[in-house]
């Protein structure tokens, strides 16, 4: 991080539809010029002040340009912030420059993917030089991954206050969501798909789930890719489509933190079989909107989202949390996510080092409280 940049925070691809509901969150929340110093960036200056005038920011709020391949223009932005939030993916297509900046720089940046064969060629090339200049890069800001993260850490905390020890195996169980795929979800899924097609090997990362944990292999890990009657919720269980990257945060933020729930701790996530929950991915991947395009601010308020989280211990005693959020998880809560993660990272946790980060791992109980008091989610023990 930067402790003397100009700016706290940079919204890159603010011009873009989930950057702008970042930066229109930032509007309303963080008013510039108070507790936060912040700007936004992106490929046209035209079309930043367009919505900057659209999301009622002042006149006065600062606008950079820079375009996603042009390295000197990443760098002379991003040696103007302590951090950069990026909304501008697929990022296996356009995020490396920026990273690269940013470890350079010894900058922070926060994203929203869930491109796990992008997460770990960033780990693999950059982690140890961000560890060297004191950048956090951190991945997975958004409803993927870090309502699941949380929701399993505050499972087993509430596991270390009720039974005395965190437990060995964690079930997350999507009970509602409301709201459709984003367009740079389905664009991400398209890009990927195009990746294995054309390397196959990479198939074999994207179904490991310590893909994300190098030099660390856990157990075998419960089945989750078939439809079953689950009895702890007394219910049908379905595949839940973003299980498969939200896993491998899990594990990596486990890794990260010294495995404190024991070296064959497991996780599954599935979907309870209930109306609202979408089953079918490439359904969905194909009426999803375009890039830059999504739902109205009618329908984002109207979404919202409840998972369950099942701490099982050895002796079978269990705990049991609940994570909810008030908007639909792929604009209306990611957005609002992503700007309270920044903030967290940059004003919580100043002593962080640098590398290349969970959100899970690296704020814990700061950003939780954080997404409690300002985001929409509520953490809540259930009986």
């Amino acid at each position: 991080m930067n402790p003397t940049a100009e700016f706290d925070l940079i919204v890159y691809g603010a011009s873009g539809y989930t950057g702008r509901l970042v930066a229109e969150y930032l509007v309303q929340r963080y008013p510039n010029g108070g507790e936060l110093r912040w700007a936004m960036a992106g490929r046209s200056a035209e079309k930043l002040a367009q919505v900057r005038d659209r999301i009622g920011a002042p006149a006065d709020t600062p606008l950079i340009v820079a375009h996603a391949d042009d390295p000197a223009q990443l760098d002379a932005m991003v040696r103007r912030a302590r951090a950069i939030v990026t909304t501008v993916g697929p990022y296996q297509l356009y995020g490396d420059p920026l990273v690269a900046a940013c470890v350079a720089n010894g900058t922070d940046c926060l994203d929203l993917t869930g491109e796990p064969n992008w997460m770990a060629r960033v780990i693999n090339t950059h982690d140890a030089a961000a560890r060297r200049s004191g950048a956090r890069i951190v991945h997975s800001c958004g409803f993927d991954s870090i309502p699941f993260e949380l929701g399993v850490f505050f499972c087993q905390e509430t596991a270390r206050a009720r039974l005395g020890a965190p437990v060995p195996r964690v079930k997350g169980r999507v009970r509602a969501v409301h709201g459709g795929l984003s367009g740079g979800t389905a664009a991400s899924g398209a890009a990927t798909r195009a990746a294995v097609q054309k390397d196959p090997a990479l198939l074999a990362l994207l179904t490991n789930p310590f893909a994300l944990t190098p030099g660390f292999t856990g157990p075998a890990q419960p089945a989750s890719g078939k439809p079953m009657h689950d009895p702890d919720v007394d219910a049908e269980v379905r595949p839940f489509m973003m299980a498969a990257i939200n896993s491998k945060n899990i594990h990596r933020s486990h890794f990260l933190m010294g495995h404190p729930w024991g070296e064959h701790f497991q996780y599954d996530e599935m979907s309870v079989v209930l109306p609202g929950i979408p089953t079918d991915f490439n359904l969905m991947l194909a009426n999803a909107p375009q890039p830059g395009e999504g739902p109205t601010q009618a329908e984002r308020e109207a979404g919202s989202y409840d998972l369950l989280f099942i701490g099982i211990a050895a002796d079978g005693r269990q705990v049991r949390v609940g994570v909810t959020g008030d908007r639909d998880p792929g604009y209306g809560s990611t957005a609002k996510i992503l700007a309270e993660a920044a903030v967290c990272l940059i004003k919580d946790a100043p002593e962080l080092a640098g590398g290349v980060w969970t959100p899970g791992a690296a704020m814990r109980e700061k950003l939780l409280a954080r997404l409690q008091a300002n985001a929409g989610l509520r953490f809540t023990v259930e009986d």
